[in-house]
């Protein structure tokens, strides 16, 4: 068989992003060998992309803000799919990570009183978002990276995992391969800590780098681990349109949590329109323009502008704006924010003015920019429990974008940030446990030989499909059908397009050899995305109702039976699964906290 590297690690700790450094934070202090690795450099990961404020309930503005709001907001925000006791734990434990983010030197904007300053955000009763400019996630992966590197973990960059590797008593290791010349790697371990982020680059327009392939989720999915809430896909209402250079990439929430405004290509703010505001939030937002710009100024006023709707919400209003026939020029719509001035702006949003001068001569103190939802967060993933992150695989634990359960149909702005303090922050404590019970297992050679066998397929045939056009047609057919809008002739549609690619996906061919080679690098990615895509489909297909980010153009009513059910995707031989799963009651001390948000 190939020959391959081994090492060992007590915990191996799987992405390098908020979540992964967090998770080893927590294994290095308890004295733990950890290794980490990276599929890219270490600092370079999705966590920047987070820029407008990582949410927790501080209470900083003067306003009547405690974890209990932040809970029933997040519950609300996520059309009461989310799993309560993760929301519980979430809201409690975000206001103690923030704050020892602080204690490790995270450099927050501050109040006139010196404590950390705290902005507006879509579906957030309060502000809450505490924040560094609009570099947020910046600040916190410098922050957590110099916390974790101090303590000595192994950290092994360029590296993609492939595989993880089983025994009857759990997982024991995993696959990997040197990305610079192709060295094939087994990696023992006690426990393994998933963090892998989310997988937006099967769709065509999103805010995703490369690195964003769902590896993670397929790997657990095909270790034995299920899936959950697999339909629900997040389309930030604002990615820049134009210029062509830019679309996709992400205009931060917080540009509209400052006072931004949308307007359509006529002009108006249609976010006023009341066919765009939900009754649940009925009242609890500005009536007129006239209203909203009172807020600015008068912050204590909670009414405010409708733009601050959640993200799923807004979203939509774009999306009909522009097929009524109402977008600009290039099918999209104006956020507008010159009316602060440019000082202002500067202050506040310094990534934004400094990143679209630079990319594509946009100058947002001077002129609107134009923007259309782009795939950007995944609220679905790996189901894991609630309390320590454990799927259903012994050992194997997940946390951030990679897990699902916390933010339901819908994940408000800013609770991505804070998901992977407190989660990357268990699932480390709890692989800690599981490492200390376990010891290091011999591995599967059958499972690592056809691992290699698989990986090394493509170099071997000299004809046979490109991996860049069956990534090309997936993104196409995902952009298509199973976006915002989606119905049971463009779901089955894509479906059974979907069939297609994955038997073509058989007879992939990478010319070249193993060094710098992106296009084996890709033969691989395109197995994980074909097998998420198709959860993605499958469970959307099943799920007969809109919530959330799931707008089904044929069931376009909210179905309150739906609301008591969550969606999992297993693995059957090679056959995925659709399982209803009944959400649990909510507990009696939690449904009084939602009962006093309807006085």
């Amino acid at each position: 068989m190939e020959p391959y590297e081994t090492v060992k690690h007590d915990v191996l700790i799987i992405g390098a992003g908020g979540a992964g450094l967090r998770a080893a934070i927590s294994v290095l202090e308890a004295g733990l060998d950890c290794g980490i690795v990276s599929k890219s450099l270490l600092g370079k990961a999705h966590t920047v992309m987070a820029e407008g404020g990582a949410a927790a309930a501080l209470g900083n503005m003067h306003e009547p803000d405690d974890w209990r709001v932040h809970f029933r907001d997040t519950i609300v925000g996520g059309a009461y799919l989310n799993n309560h006791r993760m929301v519980e734990i979430f809201a409690h434990e975000a206001i103690d990570r923030v704050l020892e983010l602080e204690e490790y030197g995270a450099v927050f904007d501050r109040t006139p009183e010196g404590l950390i300053a705290q902005r507006p955000f879509g579906g957030h009763t309060y502000r809450r978002l505490n924040h560094v400019g609009d570099r947020t996630g910046l600040e916190l992966i410098r922050t957590l990276q110099d916390r974790a590197v101090s303590m000595g973990p192994t950290v092994h960059m360029e590296w993609t995992v492939t595989r993880l590797l089983t025994s009857d008593r759990g997982v024991v290791g995993a696959v990997a391969y040197d990305r610079s010349d192709g060295r094939i790697i087994v990696i023992q371990a006690k426990a393994v800590v998933l963090a892998t982020g989310g997988w937006g680059r099967m769709y065509r327009y999103t805010s995703n780098s490369w690195e964003s392939t769902g590896d993670g989720a397929a790997m657990a999915l095909e270790a034995g681990a299920d899936l959950i809430d697999m339909e629900m896909v997040q389309f930030h209402p604002t990615g820049m349109l134009w210029p062509p250079s830019m679309r996709g990439i992400l205009v931060t929430e917080a540009v509209r949590g400052e006072g931004g405004i949308l307007r359509n290509g006529t002009g108006e703010r249609f976010m006023f329109k009341p066919e765009y505001m939900p009754e649940r939030y009925q009242g609890k937002f500005a009536d007129s323009p006239e209203e909203a710009a009172r807020w600015l100024d008068d912050k204590q006023n909670n009414r405010r502008p409708p733009e601050l709707l959640p993200r799923d919400e807004v979203a939509r209003a774009i999306y009909k704006e522009v097929r009524a026939g109402r977008g600009t020029v290039h099918g999209g719509v104006h956020l507008d924010v010159t009316h602060r001035g440019a000082a202002y702006i500067r202050r506040k949003l310094p990534s934004m003015y400094e990143q679209f001068m630079a990319l594509g001569s946009v100058d947002i103190t001077a002129e609107p920019m134009e923007v259309y939802p782009t795939v950007h967060y995944t609220m679905g993933g790996i189901h894991v429990d609630a309390d320590t992150c454990q799927t259903a695989v012994p050992g194997l634990f997940a946390a951030g974008e990679c897990a699902g359960g916390l933010h339901g149909a819908n994940r408000l702005g800013g609770n991505s940030l804070t998901d992977i303090l407190v989660f990357g922050r268990r699932a480390g404590l709890s692989a800690v446990e599981a490492a200390s019970e376990r010891k290091h297992e011999p591995i599967s050679e059958s499972q690592v030989a056809a691992e290699v066998e698989l990986l090394l397929a493509p170099l071997g045939r000299t004809q046979g499909e490109k991996p860049s056009v069956i990534a090309s047609e997936l993104q196409e057919i995902m952009q298509n059908n199973a976006m915002i809008e989606r119905s049971h002739e463009g779901l089955t549609a894509c479906l059974s397009k979907l069939q297609e690619l994955k038997e073509r996906a058989g007879r992939l061919s990478a010319a070249g050899d193993r060094r710098y080679n992106p296009g084996w690098h890709a033969a691989r990615d395109l197995l994980f995305q074909l097998r998420l895509s198709e959860a993605i489909v499958r469970s959307a297909l099943e799920r007969k109702e809109s919530r959330g980010a799931q707008w089904r153009s044929d069931y376009p009513a909210t179905d309150p039976e739906w609301g008591k059910v969550n969606l999992t995707v297993a693995l059957r031989g090679d056959e995925l699964v659709v399982t209803r799963v009944p959400l649990p009651p909510m507990p009696e001390h939690l449904q009084a906290i939602m009962n006093e948000g309807k006085k």
